[in-house]
């Protein structure tokens, strides 16, 4: 019996973009137990191939994005079958857009998220900013139903200075603004832990770099993609990494090991 979980999470860009630049095959080496993907952009699930939906060894639960086609949605391929997998948050930003899929499991309680981006005007940084608080408000109400809570995915915020190649030069960019890092300073305060920094200190860690600008060669990024867990899961955190030299999307894969 394994004595770890291997978890990872992965903003794909399009997951059918991903599949031809050879997805299925890397998801079938089989080397992680769930990957949470982000930004599908996939209206339903049965127009995508069998493959695709289910790799061997895994299956897979999705949320689509109903309002606009071909726009946002996230997924969660998993080796386990879960206990019970949620898409439907009640009259709230977290039902809609197709941002949140929440599967649960014996020993804990995993979110994939894909974040509202803040930087196309005032109309959009403000639902971000609502889409933070509610989601702060749901996971606290989880964690207090006696539930140990992880959530992954892109969040679209650097928190520090560490966590983006050129701070000074975007302090006035929405994903590294000041009310957007506090939000972070505030998952941290309330007892949720930033799992690669447990591992991990100092800057040139990124998981997001801009194609235009072929920064990527050059590891000019920012550290947008993130797996959080709860106080209560401290010490099963194994490990925490990042894979930046998986291809094919213009976010690489975050990871987490938690012991059983």
């Amino acid at each position: 019996m394994k004595n770890t979980i291997s978890l990872l999470s992965w903003n794909v860009n399009g997951i059918r973009a991903a599949e031809r630049k050879g997805f299925v095959e890397w998801m079938e080496k089989g080397e992680y137990d769930i990957v949470a993907v982000q930004e599908t952009k996939v209206s339903h699930p049965d127009q995508l191939s069998e493959k695709l939906k289910h790799p061997d060894g895994y299956e897979s639960f999705w949320h689509s994005a109903s309002e606009k086609k071909g726009y946002s949605g996230v997924a969660v391929y998993t080796k386990e079958s879960p206990v019970d997998v949620k898409i439907d948050f009640g009259n709230t930003s977290l039902s809609r857009e197709g941002r949140v899929i929440e599967v649960e499991y014996p020993s804990f309680t995993l979110l994939n998220i894909y974040f509202p981006n803040g930087g196309s005007g005032e109309e959009r940084l403000r639902y971000k900013l609502e889409f933070y608080r509610e989601f702060l408000a749901y996971i606290l109400k989880l964690r207090e139903s006696g539930k140990n809570v992880i959530f992954c995915g892109d969040v679209n915020t650097a928190h520090t200075e560490n966590d983006l190649a050129r701070p000074k030069e975007n302090a006035g960019v929405s994903g590294f603004l000041p009310i957007e890092r506090e939000w972070i300073d505030g998952l941290l305060e309330r007892g949720f832990l930033d799992t690669f920094r447990m591992f991990h200190d100092g800057n040139g860690y990124y998981t997001w770099w801009d194609m235009k600008t072929r920064a990527r060669d050059r590891n000019v990024g920012w550290r947008l993609d993130y797996f959080f867990v709860d106080e209560s899961l401290r010490k099963r955190v194994a490990d925490a990494f990042i894979l930046s030299d998986v291809l094919g999307s213009d976010h690489c894969p975050v990871g987490l090991t938690l012991s059983v």
